[in-house]
């Protein structure tokens, strides 16, 4: 294929390869000339271009396929553009002659096509360079046309279209001609030519004024007739034309048009008069169609009507939605014309009605949906609203009019009822897609939008009351706070007119549909409603025998209000359960006698009744069995049962009834078999087996009824059929844009769409998705519907043997019929039989014996040789389903084997298509069929049958077959790859275009061959490199092709090529064609373009984007989006699609990749991202409704953001116009994910400084920071919005910015923050918020906004916090005033949730506030410590802190008792369930005893940061909690935990305090262990965080303490519950905080030991101590039992923590219980921190144990110790300590000094144990192995020193031990690193210092020697660092020591030791300047010292200068020296060396 990349075709490499592959390498050629031409120079263009114009105008001749020939066209028309165009002119001469030829073989058709195909592209490129030829040329086109078939007429149409196209006005003289061309082929048989013509007529009415102008009414009428037996396509196609005409007409300037010719203008009345009379009369003239109407007949097909319906859209959508606006009081009033009684022809009966109203619906929902924004809707449904109130009027006027009862009033009445359920749902649909932006529409009392739909409530009409019904449940759903109040109106209203039979059904619709919205509002009812419905329901029914003028609507209407209330929930009905069974048990006879004598009594109205009600009651179970599946217990489902056999008797016995009582009982008894059927489908078989029998034989009966002439295959079918395989029967089972119209078509003429009035039962169910109204099919499709889904259920489950009989039967019964009938019986039992064979593989059946397999294969394969494609569709599915299920290979391999035979011999289409499919279905469910020969006969004979040319049907289904058999054989397909990928792509090249369905199948088949191929496309090898192209080439023939859904396979497949060899697609060229697609009218090929989108956005979100735009720039005339890439580049066009899409799954696809290109590029590309959020926002921030800025208290200078709440200036026209709220919503979240990207990727986007610098330093760079007043103004923006759900939004949004930019600094104002200038925004944005009108969960969220804004620091000012801590209180306020004045909207959990919220609020302040007050007291102890200076700086700190908390504090008392009641109510939440009877009868505090379900989730949201909360105020009160008398608080009952769990009654009067504390105690306590002990997975760790925390305060006040010291079981228990805890969290935050716990819980036990031995003591004062009672744990035996033990679970958690950090020091992992030290290593900063605090808790235990129980954990402690010590003892620079050694050694420093070690019990063992450990800490020197440890000398020495000092002496004064300690010391003297030195000097001066002198003397003897000698080194040696100076200043300090130790003899010889030393580090003044910084120190250091020790012994010091004259004259200069420099300057080193000192004194502080 290389070879084909040339400019001149490679004829050599051409002509050397076959017929197939020639081909592909010449379009391979073509295409890449295409791309290569315009690229090329021009100069080098024209060298060629003789030769180059030879060559493709040769390929003309050679019969080139259709692809081909389109690209030899484009690349003459590019070659002439680009080179020379003198020889243009004898190629169209030659394409002409080519059409002129005489040969009509098929051969030569090819040629003559591609002569056609090169004229249309010549002359569209070239344009009026060929103007002179044109009349020519179209004349001999034209011409052409008269004996051409269809693909000829075909590309002469298109060819037209070019010409047109190309030469504009040029083409004047033609214009008649083509017109009169294209009017023939406008109804033209075969479907693509219409489409074609179509075209042509749409390029030519840009030009041909006559088309718009005179012949208007004659290209109307054109169109109507190319409607009539039109498909898809061209309905699309000439709806355009028809539409785009019409709008033209109306629009046209009279200036342009005046000069040309006189044209007419024709008014928008005249162009809709025009639709109109096609959409009533249809294609006929107006004579024949009025001699119609004589004879009483309807002539209009439906698919005229759907045509004109799409015209319609396309007419408006054309002139735009400004022009909707101004006139769509017209429009509406023509639209609703159309069904009105003005017409009565179009609605003359029900099915007409339905399908007209259909349209109608579809008009409007397209227009006023599609292309109006929020205002302009409110404005249409103004509009709506007011049409609906003149027909009412109409309405009430006849109604009222008693006694002139006429028959024009009745027409009036039934006229006005089609255009009012019309505009009823138009209205619903607009207020339900608006939310609650609609609200002011509703208030709008001069509209009257709620009277006007609850006036028609009672319209004489059912369809009407439905329609009203329903919208009031759109309403409903999109405003959930007037659920509540609409229920209450019309409950009262059915109560009060109980007597109308309107009233009645009409009310009962309303309440009904009100119900089935409660499910989509999250805040639900008041419970109490469910109560009100249920006693209405049942007096009604009760009732209804009363009066028998209503008693079938009071029937109907009860039962359907019980069965509304089922669909609110189990926890609902649980609570009317009992009543329901009760009615549902009444409804039916108890005994068979009595169905007898009931059947005998009753007359044709009491059996109405009676069935209107049993469907009822079935209805009502049916809805109770889906919804409450929870309540279905086996106690529940055994009283259901009683009824059902008397149901079934009254089933069988229909037939009968029905004879006697006549036709009045056929849609009652119709609707009874339907719930019936539907419900018994719903319940467990094995509850109604017994009845099998009767029920089967009815089903039967159902589907052989004589009277069932319903043959709906698209009704029940489809479902039944696999979704990929309804592809072959075209687009009109798939899913499109106009599928509610389409949808009529599809169910045949006798049938109507469905409709509410169908079955008024489903006004409360959920509608199917994208379906706004539900749409119930008639009674006779709906009773097949449920008996097939029936027959499925039961005939899985009856015995195998009955199975045959039945069958049997069915077969007889479809033998019996004849002709239509058969069908549709063969239908219903083909259905029947599918859905059982479903059941029967879902459930894992088997079908039963070889008999009965028989009559199965019989039915099965009749089908699949039946005419109708549907059924052929579900058979091959039915024939495999039976393959599975009889799982037997020989079986299959028979099934398989037959359809081979068939497909050998039979030459029928039916036959071939059908069992070409039944092939691919086996596979499909079977896998590879076993053997390969069977893939090689299958893929064999497939690959015959799609090359049948005859037939495309054939091909279609041929290659639909061979695309699964590709799928599921997956890499057994290998060997056929090559061959299979040739055969699609020669298809490709060669199937004419017009087989649309060819190449869709063809399609798929590529599609799975690529994904067999998978990643090896990736390969380099010569075979994958040409498998790959072929695809390649397959995709680009696929992307050429007219077909929509063609491109959207091409695009599928390209997309995965590019996910399996990226590098190989070429992505520029992947995007642009995805950008022309975005907006396409076909709705699959949008969703194939997202989907390849979001897939290439998720690796290279950046490319695609500049690709998109790149495109757009480079793009000229073809390509005019809707959308403005240019602009707003690709994100932005999503955007914006998004807000124009109405498909739902479209719209999650688009939010994914937007989510993705957020993702990869919103930080790079921040302010554009910002933008594109800012413009969605601002688009339609309404700011007059916004409440406006509170300014008054705001400081001058701070606010530079004045116009946060002006917009910008509207001038500037906005690139998205009124986006809809959703948009909006899913902006603000863009924003919030933006902030998140932004904080992981780096700290500049949170530092203006920085940011600033960084963008100085490169300007491209961008910064989140430095858009922050748009962050801010964009929150404000949706925070105040009239949508809840963008209210929503914009908090969060507020929240997240509050939360990341709090501590932010401002640079120009140091000390305060950059959100500090915002607070008057902030304050704006919340207050709405807490406005009476809003809703619970937006107070909710801003609660929480609050709670973060008060607790975030920003505002410091008392003033300011005020503002947001005044709408704190108001809510608190609500909360106080209880039960009784929460609001009656919503349900009860509500105002739990509101509540809870609130509180939860209130306690993250208060937490917040009071840490930051201790933050402050510690500050400001330290502050006091270091200096006065920054008294200002601290007061402004601890104003704000105490502000804070001043605020809160006045409202502790309250908010206590209330956090106390909602921890009550959260502990008894948490009971299990078996205590659910001990639970308080009327609910807790802050919940109902009916909404505990509901409220669970709210408590668990808020009961950690409470329960947080009342533990700190519980501290700050130190548990003296409030005087008792105050139990009861305002709220609806008392709530302090001193009630809890008991009945007033019976509580004592008063509690003591000492009580009240114990109850909190145990609650909070209960609390915390209850979550910890098994915290679920999913908890939150904050949750966790707070609950130990809220532990951390409880253990800091004395007397919880002294509760958990008291009781050891407690604490063991609560120490296991930690451990677990610490086992299952991971987070190192969790694990610290635990451990502060356990620290505390030992330290209330060590507390209680302490006491316990005090007060022993004072008891015991006289009596001898060895009689004292042990305390401690171990007691006298030292054993400690685990799980009692509070030592042993502690000890158990601190090895836990140290062996996770620590692997080394656990002995099993280690081998041996001498652990062999590894290399000692560094931990991190966190697992440090956990080994301290572990260390702190050890060395802490002894101090609990009795002293024989010390002694049993001594060692392990020891062991634990020394091993970290040992294991963390990593050298660092200026030897400091780890963090974990210096806790080891404070921890050995804890347990060597405890008072165990001496006391005389312990004294011996401890002393043995300790001497051991002090040999583990010398031995861990030693080399291991032979190998040098690099252990920290410094850390090893130090432990020594902590044993020597700490213990007692008889420790370390054994003399081996001794020796081995003073050899370390002198290795450590001897180091060359002066670090170790200065330590070792400083431990030794602390050893030499030690008071007993038992310890200290040997160490003097054995070291001070070499000390002195050292330093007399030194005199020669000056220091040349610091570090050596340092050394030598400490060694100075150890003799100066030893001088003051030293007893009075032998001082003057250490004197006379050191003098000479320090002197000879004097300087002279002369060598003092010159000298370094370290000898000059030195200097000064010995200067120091000479002169305090010389006055000190002044005879030793007077001697030695006497001796040493040398030594005086030296000092003498120093002094001189130092005294002339402090002269000079005052020197600060002094404060050098004490700084030293202490710092090194603070490092050191265990000794």
């Amino acid at each position: 294929m290389e070879l084909a990349h040339s400019l001149l075709l490679n004829e050599e490499a051409c002509n050397q390869l076959g017929e197939f592959q020639k081909a592909e390498f010449i379009f391979e050629w073509l295409r890449f000339l295409e791309k290569l031409l315009p690229v090329t120079s021009r100069a080098d263009v024209r060298e060629e271009q003789k030769k180059l114009a030879e060559q493709l105008i040769s390929l003309l001749n050679s019969s080139p396929g259709p692809p081909t020939r389109r690209l030899i066209a484009k690349n003459l028309a590019i070659l002439y553009s680009i080179g020379d165009t003198f020889s243009v002119y004898q190629t169209v001469d030659k394409c002409n002659e080519l059409i002129r030829s005489k040969d009509d073989s098929p051969s030569y058709l090819p040629t003559k096509l591609a002569a056609v195909v090169c004229l249309g592209y010549l002359y569209k490129k070239l344009g009026r360079i060929l103007g002179n030829s044109v009349t020519d040329t179209v004349g001999n086109v034209i011409k052409a046309m008269k004996n051409a078939e269809s693909q000829g007429r075909y590309e002469i149409m298109l060819s037209l279209q070019n010409i047109l196209n190309g030469l504009g006005a040029a083409a004047t003289p033609c214009h008649r001609d083509i017109y009169k061309a294209a009017r023939l082929c406008l109804t033209d048989r075969s479907m693509a030519v219409r489409c074609a013509a179509a075209k042509c007529l749409l390029e030519l009415q840009k030009e041909a004024v006559f088309m718009w102008s005179t012949d208007l009414d004659s290209v109307a009428t054109l169109c109507f007739k190319s409607f009539d037996g039109s498909n898809y396509d061209v309905r699309i196609a000439v709806s355009k034309l028809l539409g785009t005409v019409l709008a033209r007409a109306v629009t046209c300037k009279q200036a342009t048009a005046s000069a040309r010719q006189n044209v007419r203008k024709i008014s928008l009345d005249e162009a809709m008069e025009l639709l109109g009379t096609g959409f009533l009369r249809g294609s006929s003239g107006f004579l024949r169609a009025s001699g119609d109407i004589l004879k009483g007949i309807s002539s209009v097909s439906r698919d005229i009507r759907v045509g004109i319906t799409q015209a319609y859209v396309v007419f408006v959508s054309t002139l735009g939605g400004q022009w909707l606006e101004r006139n769509f009081s017209a429009l509406l009033s023509h639209i609703l014309d159309l069904v009105s009684q003005s017409h009565p022809k179009a609605i003359q009966t029900q099915m007409d009605a339905i399908c007209c109203r259909r349209c109608i619906s579809f008009i409007l929902r397209a227009t006023v949906g599609g292309l109006l924004g929020e205002k302009a809707q409110i404005a249409a449904a103004k509009e709506i609203c007011q049409a609906i109130w003149k027909l009412k009027k109409v309405v009430d006027v006849v109604m009222s009019d008693g006694n002139l009862e006429t028959r024009i009033g009745t027409t009036d009445v039934t006229s006005s009822q089609h255009v009012l359920v019309c505009a009823l749902h138009e209205l619903g649909s607009l207020i339900h897609g608006l939310g609650t932006t609609a609200a002011p529409l509703l208030q709008d009392s001069s509209t009257g939008v709620l009277d006007a739909v609850i006036s028609v409530i009672l319209h004489p009409s059912i369809s009407v009351r439905l329609a009203a019904a329903w919208c009031l449940r759109c309403i409903a759903v999109s405003l959930p706070s007037y659920v509540s109040p609409l229920l209450d109106r019309c409950i009262e209203r059915l109560s009060a007119l109980k007597s109308s039979p309107e009233a009645v059904t009409g009310y009962s619709f309303a309440v009904a549909a009100l119900l089935g919205a409660v499910k989509h509002c999250p805040l639900g009812i008041p419970h109490g409603k469910g109560k009100v419905i249920m006693t209405v329901a049942e007096d009604l029914l009760c009732s209804a025998s009363q009066n028998s003028r209503i008693s079938i609507q009071r029937t109907q209407a009860g039962w359907l209000l019980v069965a509304s209330l089922m669909t609110l929930g189990p926890a609902v009905v649980q609570h009317y359960l009992p009543r329901m069974l009760l009615l549902w048990k009444c409804v039916f006879p108890l005994s068979p006698k009595d169905l007898e004598t009931e059947r005998s009594r009753g007359d044709s109205f009491t059996w109405q009744v009676t069935l209107e009600g049993r469907a009822g009651a079935l209805c009502a179970i049916k809805t109770f069995v889906s919804y409450c599946g929870g309540l279905l217990t086996d106690e529940v489902i055994q009283r259901l049962l009683p009824p059902l056999p008397c149901a079934v008797d009254l089933l069988t016995r229909l037939p009968s009834i029905h004879k006697m009582y006549g036709n009045a009982l056929k849609t009652p008894s119709m609707t009874y078999r339907h719930r019936l059927y539907e419900l018994l489908a719903l319940l467990p078989p094995k509850t109604y087996e017994g009845r099998f029998c009767a029920i089967l034989k009815e089903l039967m009966a159902d589907f052989t009824a004589t009277d069932n002439q319903m043959a709906a295959s698209t009704f029940l079918l489809p479902p039944l059929c696999h979704q990929d395989d309804l592809l072959l029967l075209g687009p009109f089972l798939q899913e499109t844009d106009h599928r509610f119209i389409e949808e009529q078509l599809l169910l045949g003429s006798s049938i109507a769409g469905g409709s509410l009035e169908y079955d008024p039962y489903s006004i409360y169910e959920k509608a199917a998705e994208g379906d706004s109204v539900p749409k119930p099919v008639p009674p006779a499709l709906s009773v097949i519907s449920a008996a097939v889904r029936l027959f499925g259920v039961i005939f899985s489950h009856v015995a195998e043997s009955q199975r045959l009989q039945v069958l049997e039967k069915l077969l007889a019964s479809i033998k019996q019929t004849k002709g239509a009938r058969q069908q549709t019986v063969q239908l219903n039992i083909v259905s029947a039989f599918s859905s059982f064979l479903k059941h029967l593989a879902s459930c894992k059946g088997s079908l039963g014996p070889e008999e009965v397999r028989r009559p199965a294969l019989t039915l099965v394969m009749g089908a699949l040789e039946s005419n109708n494609p549907l059924l052929r569709c579900a058979a091959a599915e039915s024939l495999a389903r039976l393959a599975q299920v009889v799982a037997d290979s020989a079986f299959t391999a028979g099934l398989a084997q037959v359809s081979f035979e068939k497909l050998k011999s039979a030459r029928d289409v039916v036959s071939r298509t059908g069992h070409s499919l039944a092939l691919g279905t086996l596979y499909r469910y079977l896998g590879g069929i076993g053997s390969t020969q069977h893939l090689n006969a299958c893929v064999g004979i497939l690959y015959t049958l799609s090359q049948d040319n005859t037939s495309p049907d054939v091909q279609t289904w041929a290659l639909h077959s061979l695309s699964l058999i590709i799928d599921s054989a997956g890499p057994l397909y290998h060997v056929h790859v090559e061959p299979t990928l040739s055969l699609v792509v020669m298809l490709l090249l060669t199937v004419p275009p017009a087989y649309a369905e060819v190449h869709q199948s063809l399609g798929r088949c590529l599609n799975a061959l690529i994904a067999t191929l998978g990643p090896e496309l990736q390969g380099s090898k010569t075979a994958v490199s040409a498998l790959r192209t072929s695809c390649l080439l397959g995709c680009a023939v696929m992307q050429d092709n007219a077909d929509c859904l063609v491109q959207a396979q091409a695009i599928s497949c390209l997309q995965q090529l590019h996910m399996f060899a990226p590098r190989h697609v070429n992505l520029s060229s992947l995007v642009s064609c995805l950008c022309v697609n975005l907006c396409s009218s076909y709705l699959l090929l949008r969703r194939a373009v997202l989907a390849c989108l979001r897939q290439l956005v998720q690796r290279e979100a950046a490319e695609v984007s500049e690709h998109a735009v790149t495109f757009v720039k480079d793009c000229r005339e073809d390509f005019t989006p809707d959308i403005n890439i240019r602009e707003v580049g690709l994100e932005g066009a999503l955007l914006s699609l998004l807000d124009k899409e109405l498909d739902q799954r479209l719209c999650q696809d688009i939010k994914e990749t937007l989510n993705h290109m957020l993702t990869s590029v919103a930080v790079e590309k921040l302010s554009f991202w910002l933008k594109l959020c800012k413009d969605v926002l601002a688009a339609s921030a309404d700011f007059t409704s916004v409440a406006s800025v509170d300014t008054t208290q705001e400081e001058e200078g701070a606010k530079e953001d004045d116009d946060v709440l002006t917009s910008e200036s509207d001038e500037r026209s906005h690139p998205f116009t009124n986006p809809k709220w959703s948009t909006r919503v899913f902006a603000a979240e863009c924003v919030c994910k933006i902030i998140s990207h932004c904080e992981n990727a780096g700290r500049a986007h949170f530092d203006v400084t920085l940011a600033q610098e960084r963008k100085q330093r490169d300007s491209r760079d961008d910064f989140l920071v430095l858009h922050l007043a748009d962050l801010i103004r964009m929150a404000f923006m949706a925070a105040t919005d009239h949508s809840d759900q963008l209210r929503l939004s914009g908090l969060q949004t507020l929240l997240v910015i509050v939360r990341r930019f709090a501590s932010v600094p401002e640079p120009e104002f140091p000390g305060h923050v950059i959100l500090e200038q915002y607070q008057a925004n902030v304050g704006a944005a919340l207050r709405p918020a807490f406005g009476p009108e809003t809703p619970p969960d937006v107070t909710a969220k801003a609660c929480q906004v609050c709670s973060a804004w008060l607790a975030s620091g920003v505002v410091s000012d008392l003033n300011d916090l005020r503002r947001v801590h005044q709408l704190l209180i108001s809510s608190l306020a609500k909360v106080q005033a209880g039960k009784e004045a929460q609001s009656q909207l919503y349900n009860e959990s509500a105002s739990t949730m509101e509540i809870l919220a609130v509180l939860k609020a209130w306690a993250e302040v208060y937490i917040v506030a009071v840490e930051r007050e201790k933050n402050q007291s510690d500050a400001h102890k330290q502050t006091l410590t270091i200096t006065n200076s920054t008294d200002e700086s601290y007061r402004d700190l601890t104003s704000s802190a105490d502000g804070l908390l001043h605020l809160v504090q006045a409202d502790l008392g309250t908010l206590s008792k209330l956090w106390l009641a909602a921890l009550q109510d959260f502990a008894l939440l948490t009971l299990p369930s078996e205590y659910a009877s001990q639970l308080p009868v009327d609910g807790g505090a802050f919940y109902t005893a009916e909404t505990i379900e509901n409220a669970r989730p709210h408590y668990h949201n808020s009961w950690a940061i409470i329960l947080y909360a009342t533990a700190l105020w519980l501290t700050s009160t130190g548990f003296l909690v409030v005087d008792p008398d105050e139990g009861v608080t305002n709220l609806s009952r008392p709530v302090t935990p001193t009630t809890m769990c008991q009945d007033s009654s019976s509580r004592a009067a008063v509690k003591s305090p000492e009580d009240v504390n114990t109850d909190i105690f145990h609650l909070t306590l209960g609390i915390s262990v209850e979550f910890l002990c098994s915290p679920r997975s999913d908890a939150a760790m904050e949750n966790i965080t707070a609950c130990l925390h809220a532990l951390q305060a409880f253990f800091d006040v004395p007397w919880p303490r002294s509760k958990i010291g008291g009781d050891q079981e407690l604490g063991v228990e609560l120490l296991n519950v930690l451990h677990r805890l610490i086992l299952t969290r991971e987070s190192p935050d969790i694990q610290l905080a635990t451990l502060e716990v356990v620290r505390q819980i030992l330290f209330a036990a060590q507390e209680h030991v302490r006491e316990k031995r005090r007060s022993a003591e004072v008891d015991d004062g006289a009596a001898e101590k060895e009689t004292l009672p042990e305390f401690g744990e171990g007691k006298d035996t030292g054993g400690l039992v685990p799980g009692k033990s509070l030592v042993f679970a502690t000890l158990e958690l601190c090895v836990c923590i140290l062996v996770r950090q620590l692997p080394q020091l656990n002995p099993k992992v280690t081998g041996s219980p001498a652990v062999k030290a590894g290399k000692p290593q560094l931990l991190s900063e966190c697992g440090s921190r956990l080994v301290s605090a572990a260390l702190v808790i050890l060395s802490d235990i002894p101090s609990v144990c009795s002293p024989e129980g010390s002694v049993s954990v001594l060692p392990t402690i020891l062991y634990l110790t020394i091993g970290v010590l040992r294991e963390t003892a990593v050298k660092l620079p200026d030897g400091q300590l780890p963090l974990t050694v210096a806790a080891s050694l404070q921890a050995l420093k804890g347990i060597l000094s405890s008072p165990m070690a001496r006391a005389e019990k312990s004294q011996i063992a401890w002393t043995e144990l300790l001497r051991s450990a002090l040999v583990t800490v010398l031995d861990s020197w030693d080399p291991v192995d032979g190998a040098q440890q690099e252990l920290d000398e410094v850390s090893l020495l130090t432990a020594i020193t902590v044993f020597i000092l700490s213990t007692s002496p008889e420790v370390t004064t054994i003399e081996c031990l001794q020796k081995r300690c003073i050899e370390k010391f002198k290795i450590a003297l001897d180091s060359k690193d002066p670090v170790v030195q200065l330590k070792c000097y400083q431990l030794l001066l602390s050893i030499f210092q030690y008071h007993n002198r038992a310890v200290s003397y040997p160490y003097i003897h054995s070291l001070a020697p070499s000390i002195v000698g050292k330093l007399q080194e030194t005199e020669k040696t000056k220091p040349e660092n610091s570090a050596e100076l340092q050394v030598i200043q400490e060694g100075i300090k150890v003799v100066a020591a030893l001088i003051a130790i030293a007893e009075e003899e032998h001082r003057a010889y250490l004197v006379a030791c050191l003098l000479p030393l320090l002197i000879s580090f004097l300087l002279d003044e002369n060598s003092l300047g010159s000298a370094t910084n370290s000898a000059r120190d030195l200097h000064e250091f010995a200067l120091q010292n000479v002169m305090q020790i010389g006055p000190q012994y002044s005879s030793v010091f007077k001697k030695l200068m006497a001796s040493s004259p040398t030594m005086k004259a030296r000092l003498e200069s120093a002094v001189k020296g130092n005294q002339e420099s402090i002269k000079v300057k005052t020197t600060p080193k002094h404060a050098k060396n004490p700084g030293k000192s202490s710092s090194i004194q603070l490092k050191t502080n265990f000794l």
